[in-house]
């Protein structure tokens, strides 16, 4: 049996603000190594694609040799799930929208480009893995977002139907994979990228998940 409407989140910068986590790891591994500190913007503009794309753009030429630049990721990866929900925070209105889409059993899950595991801790920490029927990483498959199959995979697990899916994302690399899949795009403002919203493809935009339920319902 199909779903009556499935729609698929991005995690960081989407589901929560989780830029000030991911800023204490990655200082904590640039001050440990003699690199220079990020700023929270600075962060942003760098986390859309996981952990080791974020760390090699922080890295560019600075540090050239690959057995290092993979320590750090794995020390970066290693702080940051001991201190996963420090400063990370639920996007307003997050939790009344999740309640509302499950009363009207519509169907949820997660697709992003943090690791799998990180992603289900995180959500059970902050009491929000419960809304969700499937959680997609960036290791979860063979491939991840912008590939549309990060995706698709995650509506057929899910026994869902590809056209009446919606994405909701913060980044460029979610409306590219919303393109690719052929399903409507959320833009979620503020999140986690270098452009402005006018810059990112999208049908809709919200600043937050206050009355986010107006906006689905006139896709039901």
């Amino acid at each position: 049996m199909t779903q009556i409407y499935t729609i698929l989140f991005d995690l960081d910068g989407t589901l929560v603000d989780t830029a000030p986590d991911l800023m204490a790891a990655h200082n904590h591994v640039m001050k440990k190594y003699g690199q220079g500190e990020k700023k929270l913007s600075d962060i942003k503009s760098l986390a859309s694609r996981g952990a080791w794309v974020m760390m090699q753009r922080s890295f560019k030429e600075q540090i050239k040799d690959e057995n290092t630049k993979k320590l750090m990721v794995d020390e970066f990866i290693d702080y940051y799930s001991k201190n996963i929900n420090i400063g990370s925070r639920p996007i307003k209105g997050i939790f009344e929208f999740l309640e509302w889409a499950k009363s009207q059993k519509i169907s949820m899950g997660v697709c992003t480009n943090k690791r799998e595991s990180l992603a289900i801790d995180l959500l059970k920490k902050i009491k929000m893995y419960e809304y969700f029927e499937y959680v997609a990483g960036a290791d979860t498959f063979e491939c991840n977002k912008p590939d549309p199959r990060h995706l698709t995979n995650i509506v057929e697990i899910i026994n869902g139907d590809l056209s009446k899916t919606i994405l909701v994302g913060d980044s460029e690399v979610d409306s590219m994979t919303a393109t690719n899949a052929g399903v409507p795009f959320v833009l979620v403002e503020g999140g986690y990228t270098e452009k402005l919203p006018k810059e990112i493809k999208h049908d809709v935009s919200i600043k937050d998940f206050r009355n986010f339920n107006e906006i689905i319902k006139k896709y039901l």
